[in-house]
């Protein structure tokens, strides 16, 4: 449990840095749409250390900094791939099934953007292929909270009300793993190579 946490903190410090440096970066170049690209899929991790409103705030600071990007150059799939991540967690969060489901939208319209742009990206491709599960999680999920919230249904699984049960930061952290694990550091590492010189944070 110790090492988890403090691989953890880590992440935490490794974001907040990035988060710091890529602002810095489209500071002295407005232009800079990696750099966007980069502070918003920090700010996106960040989210994770957050919970309930501030966690969906973050998220859309998140999806701002990628159209910001995508403002610059449209085409470019990995903003365009975070900014499904951020939509689809956006969707999550988000208790109205109608308004969720326009979220999933948004995200599959990115997806499929982004693998236009790039066919053979695995990540895209299943990226694509989880969004289509959205909904039926979504749905699944609200019931178990709603179960939760009554004393009916402890979350994680087990049988008796004495169990503790989970607050709005777990479920964020099972629904953000389900969409993001591993996703965002992907794109960092893409970045990272695709970039002539890129940040020491990165490397």
């Amino acid at each position: 449990m110790e090492g988890l946490q403090r691989e953890e903190l880590d992440r935490l410090m490794f974001f907040e840095q990035a988060r710091e440096q890529e602002e810095a970066k489209w500071k002295a170049n407005k232009q800079d749409s990696v750099a966007l690209t980069r502070w918003g899929g920090a700010l996106l991790e960040l989210a994770h250390f957050r919970q309930g409103q501030d966690a969906y705030d973050m998220i859309q600071q998140a999806s701002d900094k990628f159209k910001m990007a995508l403002d610059i150059e449209p085409r470019k799939h990995d903003a365009l791939w975070c900014l499904g991540n951020a939509y689809t967690s956006q969707g999550f969060l988000t208790t109205e099934t109608m308004r969720a489901l326009d979220f999933f939208e948004q995200a599959t319209d990115c997806f499929r953007k982004a693998l236009h742009e790039e066919p053979t990206n695995d990540v895209y491709k299943k990226a694509l292929d989880m969004t289509a599960q959205a909904p039926q999680l979504h749905a699944e999920l609200q019931k178990q909270i709603a179960g939760s919230q009554m004393g009916e249904m402890p979350l994680g699984g087990g049988g008796g009300g004495s169990k503790k049960k989970k607050n709005s930061s777990d479920i964020w952290y099972d629904v953000a793993g389900w969409v993001l694990l591993g996703g965002i550091m992907f794109g960092w590492v893409s970045l990272a190579k695709n970039t002539p010189a890129p940040s020491p944070a990165l490397k």
